[in-house]
């Protein structure tokens, strides 16, 4: 029964990560959440143990900080403690970790530090309660010496076993054991359970969940973390279309440029080729705006039946589509709409419906079967809807919940606080600012957005990550420019957003939101 994921509140690896990131973002810093940590660890054996001789077996990452942090505070509630540090202090790379490490040197006289650097070195412990910090939930693959023979010296050892977030060696996704790990008598998580602890419950001993300071709330609020989810790391051995194939349709006589927004913002996000296919005119308009756009020209004067076969050849070679940028709303038009939905379910592709393309879906609504994105505005959430969105923001997150669960799809209300909900997660993104309002800056999110569906990102996650990076960009180009931008101002803020998105909250600041 301790399995089943849905009577706890748990969290992946992945998500603590962004979590953390986004922290510190929002002001709580990542030394703060590891203070809070250490100390709650030494609380905790404070509460249970006589103050007898404690030993921290520590590694070089922040787990190993959360143990220089719980032996500062076990020496001051008046244990005496030993810390063993695997690895040279030299190789400490962690920030937070090392200011810890250093801190803890005041106090050499007091407590004994070794150092322990191959497996075969000889270990001697005399203590009656050992602490492993040594791998954090960030650990992953098979372990690796000298950490393997730690971890068979301590499960050897007539002691009281205490793990620090997570077992060592325990996978804290799947609750795999790799190669070996701690048997635990105490295990001390923060935040929220991870789902791997309750799959290897019998590594954990007492399960306790410690909160750091980390408010719920703000799993809620998009932030850098939730690029940290989405960005790709390139191999140099990479190859073009290793990053995605997006095809985007739309465009008409009266929208020629929608298209090309969404195009070029995917090609900044990173996307390796993205085909634009719109009626001829519009095409040839496109292609002269930029030799980056690939253009797929289609026949007549709007999208409509004829090209359902040419369209077709691209759904089934593509990563993702987008929809109804500039489309128009001919009555062919939206019934090429249904077609293309209809045979992009079938072939299981991501989709993002925008503009038009949600204008037409809410003449024939339905539930979907696939992953589907749809970014509405407010009056294009009535359509899909039929009511008026209500001001209050709790009440509107309640609306964007219900509309994502009847569409089986994500949604993501655009507006001064952006609301994304695949009807059980939900997120709010804060970037943006009035000058956003100027025509355009939707189909810069779409092409944000359906560039990371190309690279075959979560859907939901690759929604947040684009509300945020449009917002971002926007309040660069502002900071620039004032409340005079065009659309394509913000096309080369966007890659300064994906490398450096811990700087927009000085951006911010300025505007004072």
């Amino acid at each position: 029964m301790m399995k089943k994921k849905n009577h706890f509140n748990t969290i992946t690896s992945r998500e603590m990560q962004a979590l953390e990131i986004n922290s510190e973002y929002y002001g709580i810093s990542l030394l703060q959440l590891m203070e809070n940590a250490g100390s709650a660890v030494a609380k905790e054996i404070a509460r249970r143990f006589p103050k007898e001789n404690v030993v921290i077996f520590c590694g070089l990452g922040g787990n190993g900080g959360d143990g220089f942090v719980a032996a500062r505070h076990l020496l001051a509630l008046g244990f005496k403690v030993s810390v063993i540090i695997v690895g040279k202090s030299k190789w400490i790379k962690h920030k937070s970790t090392l200011k810890n490490w250093i801190s803890l040197q005041n106090f050499r006289k007091d407590l004994e530090i070794k150092e322990f650097l191959d497996s075969s070195d000889v270990l001697e412990v005399d203590s009656k309660i050992v602490v492993d910090a040594l791998l954090g939930t960030g650990s992953k693959g098979k372990l690796r010496q000298p950490i393997r023979k730690i971890v068979e010296f301590v499960n050897s050892l007539d002691a009281k076993k205490v793990s620090i977030d997570i077992p060592t060696g325990i996978d804290s996704d799947s609750g795999e054991v790799l190669g070996d790990a701690i048997k635990a008598n105490l295990t001390i998580t923060f935040h929220k359970i991870k789902q791997g602890l309750l799959n290897a419950r019998e590594y954990c001993g007492e399960l306790i969940v410690s909160k750091i300071g980390l408010p719920n709330q703000i799993e809620k609020f998009a932030g850098p973390g939730d690029i940290f989810l989405v960005k790709d790391y390139r191999a140099s051995s990479s190859h073009k279309g290793d990053f995605g194939r997006l095809l985007v349709i739309g465009g008409s006589r009266v929208y020629s440029g929608a298209p090309a927004l969404v195009s070029l913002s995917a090609l900044r996000t990173g996307t390796d080729l993205v085909y634009t296919a719109s009626p001829e005119k519009t095409s040839f308009a496109n292609s002269a705006l930029s030799p980056n756009l690939i253009t797929i020209k289609l026949k007549g004067k709007h999208v409509n039946l004829n090209n359902f076969e040419k369209l077709i050849s691209y759904i089934k070679n593509v990563d993702a589509i987008i929809i109804g940028p500039g489309l128009g709303l001919h009555k062919e038009t939206v019934e090429l709409i249904e077609l293309c939905i209809n045979e992009i379910e079938k072939k299981a592709k991501p989709l993002l419906l925008d503009a038009d393309g949600i204008n037409a879906f809410s003449t024939f609504k339905r539930s979907l079967k696939n992953p589907v994105i749809f970014t509405p505005h407010a009056e294009e959430f009535k359509r899909l809807s039929g009511i008026n969105l209500p001001e209050k923001i709790e009440d509107r997150v309640k609306e964007v919940k219900k509309l994502a669960s009847e569409l089986n799809a994500i949604v993501l209300l655009k507006g001064e606080t952006d609301i994304i909900s695949d009807s059980k997660k939900i997120k709010l993104n804060n970037t943006g600012n009035p000058g956003m309002t100027v025509g355009g800056t939707g189909d810069i999110l779409s092409g944000i957005i359906g560039g990371l569906l190309a690279k075959k990102n979560d859907p939901f996650e690759a929604a947040v990550a684009g509300a945020f990076v449009n917002g971002a960009a926007g309040d660069f180009a502002v900071n620039k420019l004032g409340y005079h931008l065009i659309a394509t101002d913000i096309l080369d803020w966007i890659p300064y957003v994906f490398e450096n998105p811990m700087n927009h909250f000085r951006v911010k600041n300025i505007y004072g939101k």
